[in-house]
């Protein structure tokens, strides 16, 4: 996306010395192009802090923050479906590189990995941290020293908050505290989109990067593989209100992503039509300006491919997507893609990384 070419321009002046002046090769249209960035939750008055803080410890009282509407006191201890409770359990904190180089860059970002879902999905390629709930627990204050200690030693580019769909108020308490401590960098709101609005709604001016993944288009498909027949539906509702607060994607010059919304597919076996009409649907009723990373790296795992209990004895779970994804399905999902008029596309990390 963007790149130092290996030539150089030298300039010369008699009245100066000579100097080596790199020349630039930026692969982005102006209109995506931002001169200097702010983050948006450095632009927040003391009264609208204090708003999102208030906002942000009632939906903690009376939990209503994601689709499952569970209405749990988690400042008392009580836990709902996602089985997390005041404090938030956290896998990983560390720099990452993933699959979208526009967001990791050079340094990485400091994505940090939270326990526990609010989906079930049957494939999930992170199943020990979103079904176990293996890590430990933080509170917003211990987090938000965690996101100063990734800015500073880290160097990283953003804060990446990865699957925090289940802990919305204790992610928005923690940037809030990290204001003082001196936090200045993008926060990256890295999604499942089964988002309820009230979550957005508290995240909307603390997110900078939406980075949603949108999976299934069925109610049917959604109740099989997630556990949540009103996915598709929410998450088209959940994109659209993210596209309202930030827009399209937008990079400073080194390519780095500093606003915007990114939507990403899985695509999976059997599912190709479906990968097709989420496609479309993000052109016609989202932007055809989307930027759209369509993912080849579908494997089975979690309960995919185990065996079956009951009438189905010995056959294996989730039959139709027990084999990695084809480059044909893939490619068909990309043509959809490009045809429907969607022209923004991911391109290929140089960067292994965890995922």
């Amino acid at each position: 996306m963007f790149s130092i070419s290996p030539q150089i321009i030298r300039r010369s002046h008699k009245f100066l010395p000579r100097t080596l002046v790199p020349r630039r090769t930026a692969h982005i249209p102006s209109a995506f192009l931002l001169d200097n960035y702010i983050p948006r939750y450095r632009l927040l008055t003391g009264a609208q802090i204090s708003q999102k803080k208030e906002q942000a410890i009632e939906h903690l009282r009376n939990c209503n923050i994601c689709p499952r509407r569970c209405g749990v006191n988690r400042l008392a201890g009580e836990t709902g479906y996602c089985m997390i409770g005041e404090k938030v359990k956290v896998s990983t904190i560390a720099p990452h590189f993933g699959e979208e180089p526009c967001i990791q860059g050079t340094f990485g970002s400091g994505s940090v990995f939270f326990s526990g879902c609010s989906l079930r999905c049957s494939f999930c390629q992170n199943y020990d941290i979103s079904h176990q709930r293996a890590g430990f627990d933080l509170s917003p204050e211990e987090l938000a020293e965690w996101f100063i200690k990734l800015q500073t030693v880290g160097n990283v580019h953003n804060i990446n908050a990865v699957t925090p769909e289940h802990v919305v108020p204790q992610l928005a308490l923690a940037i809030l505290a990290a204001i003082p401590l001196g936090l200045k960098i993008p926060i990256v709101y890295n999604t499942s989109a089964y988002d309820g609005p009230e979550a957005l709604s508290l995240m909307d001016g603390l997110v900078d990067v939406y980075l949603a993944d949108f999976k299934l288009s069925s109610p049917v498909s959604s109740k099989r593989l997630l556990k949540a027949p009103d996915y598709p539906e929410t998450a088209k509702e959940g994109i659209k209100l993210m596209q309202q607060q930030v827009g399209d994607l937008k990079f400073t010059f080194d390519g780095i992503a500093q606003s915007g919304v990114l939507v990403r597919h899985l695509v999976m076996p059997t599912y190709v039509e479906e990968g097709k009409e989420i496609m479309r649907y993000l052109a016609e009723h989202v932007s055809k300006d989307t930027y759209v990373n369509i993912m080849d790296q579908y494997h089975p795992a979690a309960h995919v491919g185990k065996a079956n209990r009951g009438k189905d004895v010995g056959n294996p779970r989730y039959a139709e997507i027990n084999r990695p994804v084809t480059s044909l399905e893939v490619e068909a999902v990309q043509l959809a893609a490009r045809e429907a008029g969607l022209w923004r596309f991911v391109e290929e990390s140089p960067h292994e990384g965890f995922r």
